[in-house]
């Protein structure tokens, strides 16, 4: 009786913390919506060089962007490398795809070239960007102070020798921002990329420096739009799939296994409220393809159980309830545990080489089944002998056949 009102107890607590929370945590509100239910953008950049960049340089363009992304306040966001030279953006929660691109913003290609059109030196030397106000000679001004790596404040050393009395032309992506005359020969690493900033447009061009200014660019070759509506609608159409169907399996678990029904529904509502909270505490995003994780998962939690049953009711031919529960969940196991790790390892394989919603899809399949496992081999179990020892140990009960009168 104490293992039935231990499980009681823990699953009405799990219940009220996936519902309510505590202290802004545990609560269904935590999980975030993917693109494809909360609307937003999707954005697919390519990188416009000859050949094809390297994985590093892929990389720090994600990273890139990713942080610039942050700064705009899409948090939401996911960036992710499709192919050798294309980046793809998720952005939830914005209606316009233009804007969201004007908003990112350019990839801040930084170039510092003669009078020729010979490139000095390029944006990835510049470790810090800093926007500041300074006294320029023609009244305080809005700039972006830079500190150039050690290739970099050489690069510079000797082209600033080079041009005394000639400009040094500043672009970003191929416009100029600047061309200040060299005056002297500038050796510190320390410069300034002055111009008709504001404020604002001083921090955001150094924010996008700082972002990671790259040795190509990187332009938006398509883009998309998904309304707030149309994800809401299939957000609720799924949603009320999902409602149903985990009624049904309910209905059915009790009307076929009776008291041992009971028990697996026990354990069925501690594994979704358990998926809930584990997927608000880690910030998943969820997406239509993960609400299917979801759902996959409780079957193969339903399945553990029926085979656990089964086992039991073949047992109950020689043996008592009680002997027959354990030896029941000592043959099931092998079989459960197998077919539980070849799908789990599926999902580490789809979400280490997945991206997008191929992750969301191997994150709650993943973290579903984990759960799954310890209801039925855990949760049902003490529930069982918690039951078996509260009285209810007639064969019948279980599916076994009445004894003869």
């Amino acid at each position: 009786m104490k293992q039935i009102l231990l499980v009681i107890t823990l699953t009405v607590a799990c219940i009220f913390l996936a519902v309510y929370g505590f202290n802004g945590l545990f609560s269904y509100h935590g999980i975030k919506l993917g693109l494809d239910l909360q609307g937003g953008v999707n954005i697919v950049y390519e990188a416009t060089v000859e050949e094809a960049p390297t994985a590093d340089e892929m990389n720090a363009a994600v990273q890139m962007i990713q942080t610039r992304l942050d700064n705009e306040n899409y948090t939401e966001a996911e960036v992710s490398i499709e192919g050798d030279r294309r980046i793809r953006v998720n952005i939830p929660g914005v209606d316009d795809p233009q804007e969201a691109i004007s908003n990112i913003g350019a990839t801040a290609l930084l170039t510092f070239e003669d009078e020729n059109g010979n490139v000095v030196l390029e944006g990835k030397n510049i470790e810090r960007a800093i926007a500041q106000i300074a006294d320029t000679g023609f009244g305080n001004e809005s700039i972006v102070s830079i500190k150039l790596d050690a290739q970099g404040t050489e690069a510079f050393r000797i082209a600033t020798e080079e041009n005394i009395g000639k400009p040094i032309i500043i672009k970003l992506d191929g416009e100029i921002i600047s061309a200040p005359i060299v005056n002297d020969v500038i050796r510190s690493g320390e410069s300034m990329i002055s111009g008709s900033f504001t404020q604002a447009s001083a921090k955001q061009l150094a924010e996008r420096i700082e972002a990671g200014a790259l040795p190509f660019a990187l332009t938006p070759v398509s883009s998309s739009g998904v309304g707030a509506k149309l994800g809401m609608e299939a957000f609720t159409s799924s949603y009320r799939a999902a409602v149903i169907g985990f009624v049904i399996v309910l209905l059915f678990m009790l009307v076929v296994y009776r008291v041992s029904g009971v028990a697996a529904n026990i354990a069925l509502v501690l594994y979704v409220a358990l998926v809930v909270i584990t997927l608000s505490l880690i910030g998943a995003t969820l997406t239509l393809p993960g609400m299917a994780g979801i759902i996959l998962s409780v079957g193969m939690a339903v399945d553990a159980n029926v085979i656990i049953f089964t086992r039991i009711k073949e047992e109950l031919a020689n043996r008592s309830v009680r002997s027959a529960v354990e030896a029941g969940f000592n043959k099931a196991l092998s079989g459960i545990v197998d077919g539980n790790v070849t799908t789990l390892i599926a999902a580490f394989v789809l979400y280490f080489l997945g991206t997008g919603i191929i992750k969301s899809f191997a994150t709650t399949l993943g973290i579903g089944i984990m759960i799954s496992m310890f209801t039925a081999l855990v949760i049902t179990r003490m529930l069982l002998r918690g039951l078996v020892a509260a009285g209810l140990n007639k064969p019948q009960y279980y599916g076994g056949a009445k004894p003869n009168s």
